[in-house]
């Protein structure tokens, strides 16, 4: 058995995604057993992410600034908006190289069980955003759960009396998918066929 200081950093360990038990005390004892070469660097970088790293105020991306490097970067396209439910999302289709637009991260996808509601998820500040930034074109880059169907359908209804054209990805998405487990061409593939909604 180990010391309860132990035990409780591989208790930490297993609450993050992927990492069950076993794998939580693989992961620290490499730690412990390579302190001055693993232990130490990974220290010193939590720290510096912790203090660093903030939401941007614009679009909801993690990064060391606010606004973050995707909404000041004069080389993205400012007409399009790509709307996501979470950064690992926006990280994703960044990888796949085929989006040079402007980012919305919402925060998640509406869902009576869990009491998220639009409030929840700030589609006002989203509508005010695509009216003051005259957007051309949202695209609705939500998985295909029936929690991010209902919110891109949701989405699309509040979305119609703009005048911005509304896409979502197309094909290459699968029923029930999400959207940071699918590989960069499968991404891209769905990004081309994006098709209107409503």
């Amino acid at each position: 058995m180990a010391a309860p200081e132990i035990e409780k950093l591989i208790r930490l360990f297993g609450r993050l995604p992927g990492l069950g038990p076993r794998s939580s005390q693989r992961a620290v004892l490499a730690l412990l057993k390579r302190r001055e070469t693993l232990l130490a660097p990974l220290l010193q970088a939590l720290e510096e992410t912790a203090r660093a790293a903030r939401s941007c105020s614009r679009c909801g991306n993690l990064d060391t600034r606010d606004p973050c490097g995707l909404c000041t970067d004069p080389r993205r396209e400012e007409h399009a908006l790509l709307v996501v439910e979470a950064v690992e999302d926006l990280w994703a289709m960044e990888r796949a190289g085929s989006f040079r637009g402007r980012y919305h991260v919402l925060g998640g996808t509406l869902s009576a069980a869990d009491a998220v509601g639009p409030e929840e998820l700030g589609i006002d500040r989203l509508l005010g955003r695509i009216a003051t930034e005259k957007m051309e074109e949202v695209i609705l880059a939500l998985s295909a759960t029936v929690d991010g169907q209902t919110t891109a359908h949701y989405l699309a209804e509040r979305l119609r009396p703009l005048p911005v054209r509304v896409t979502r990805l197309g094909y290459g998405v699968p029923v029930g998918g999400e959207l940071n487990y699918l590989d960069e061409g499968t991404l891209a593939a769905a990004l081309r066929s994006r098709q209107p909604v409503g």
